[in-house]
């Protein structure tokens, strides 16, 4: 049901289409869709209304496991100092009964509580609606080419931001200066000096504009429109930079990807994962690998760059798929 090769090759573009803003979700329906044959069946029957035991929706709950626990190690220790945070303020607020977080962790630890809960309820309730009616290619296809769209804009509305009087404040205050983080390798105490400052930068958002940058992952249930592109452009909405919104979105995914994720854990223990075993031991490994690589790349990349190139490729490559599976 599940070649080896498949399983690699899906493997594979999950745990790079997961994290780059162009979607896993609309790719893992295009790319079987493409190569046609025993690959484009994948879609067909996992997308069917009777499907919940697709093995192929097994499969993928695999991979995302393997994309939550590559994230959570590559931040292994901003979690650790976020949980904590989570824990201090737990505690206050238990023993005086009022909300309280009264410093940068505690108040981003809340943010993502707050940016995750309309997602998480919405995904309970209409994931398998909308992995029925839009997990098809014709419009997996229209979806990646609104994903362009979207993209453009959040860059367009970043600019007239910045060019307005009075303009963004620098994301890099004199007051957070850290060293320049290190090129390549593992993360160094400079790269995680500056991810501590780009959080209490991301922490000093009002817990509204958390809400609503969090409230925009409920569309990556489409397939097509990518979660780290469209929190990206709500970071860059409420006024974060490149840098800060890549990491708001990096911290908002990871708890979402994973509870996805165990939540249909178990279907890989019935019927829809049996006699593929192997192939999400690889493909778990191959994903994991992929999408830790993917991450730290894109770290580094939004310290400079922006979206317009992932916009970009989202348009032709929506457009061209349209064209085709129309």
């Amino acid at each position: 049901m599940l070649s080896y090769l498949q399983a690699i090759v899906i493997a594979l573009v999950q745990g790079v289409t997961e994290l780059f803003p162009v979607s896993s979700l609309g790719h893992s329906v295009l790319v079987p869709a493409w190569i046609g044959g025993s690959w484009e069946t994948l879609v067909t029957q996992s997308s069917a209304s009777d499907s919940e035991a697709s093995f192929y929706l097994a499969f993928i709950v695999a991979l995302h496991v393997a994309t939550a626990l590559a994230l959570l190690f590559f931040f292994r220790a901003d979690w650790v100092r976020i949980i904590r945070g989570f824990f201090r303020s737990a505690r206050r607020i238990l023993s005086t009964r009022a909300f309280s977080a009264e410093d940068p962790d505690e108040r981003l630890a809340w943010l993502i509580i707050i940016a995750t809960i309309p997602v998480g309820i919405t995904g309970l309730a209409l994931e398998h609606v909308f992995r029925t009616i839009f997990a098809k290619p014709v419009a997996a296809s229209a979806l990646l080419f609104v994903n362009g769209l979207i993209l453009l804009a959040g860059e367009r509305l970043r600019r007239q931001t910045e060019e307005a009087p009075g303009g963004l404040p620098s994301a890099h205050g004199d007051e957070l200066a850290v060293p320049a983080p290190a090129r390549g390798g593992a993360r160094t105490a400079e790269d995680v000096a500056a991810a501590h400052a780009s959080d209490v930068r991301i922490s000093g958002m009002p817990y509204l504009d958390g809400l609503l940058i969090g409230s925009l992952q409920i569309l990556a249930l489409l397939a097509g429109i990518s979660r780290s592109g469209v929190t990206m452009v709500g970071g860059l909405w409420r006024g974060l930079s490149h840098e800060d919104a890549a990491r708001f979105a990096f911290l908002l995914a990871t708890p979402v990807i994973l509870a996805a994720g165990v939540l249909k854990v178990p279907t890989l223990f019935g019927s829809a994962g049996e006699h593929i075993h192997g192939q999400v031991a690889v493909g778990f490994v191959v994903c994991g690998i992929a999408a830790y690589i993917s991450v730290r790349y894109l770290v580094r990349y939004f310290e400079t760059h922006t979206l317009k190139p992932f916009a970009i490729y989202c348009l032709i490559a929506g457009g061209v798929s349209l064209v085709h599976f129309a």
